[in-house]
């Protein structure tokens, strides 16, 4: 009768640094972009930007509005993803015509 031998082998888990370092990195921004559409005024965009985009200045809002009109869009706003989707919502739903967000 023959006797199966086994030999005996130690599993090693693999070796974790104790000097790993967690590295962070920071959350993307996200742009909101406006594009150019056959319907939406100059001054409706102006007054969009001006009403749902903190700290846009009338002058700001009309030099991307050109720029919309003239380049085919803007990228009126960049920052936080939550912040971002709230004002990209509330210009779509004042009725601009917006492509999806985006990171940066």
């Amino acid at each position: 009768m023959a006797i199966a031998t086994v030999e005996s082998s130690t599993i090693t888990a693999p070796k974790v640094e104790k000097d790993r370092q967690t590295t962070r990195a920071p959350y993307p921004n996200y742009k909101i972009i406006v594009l150019d559409d056959d319907f939406n005024t100059f001054e409706h965009v102006a007054k969009c930007l001006i009403t749902y985009i903190p700290k846009m200045t009338p002058e700001k809002a009309m030099e991307l509005t050109h720029q919309v009109h003239f380049e085919g869009l803007a990228i009126v706003w960049i920052g936080p993803q939550e912040q971002a989707e709230l004002y990209h919502e509330q210009l779509l739903r004042a009725g601009l015509t917006m492509a999806p967000l985006e990171p940066e």
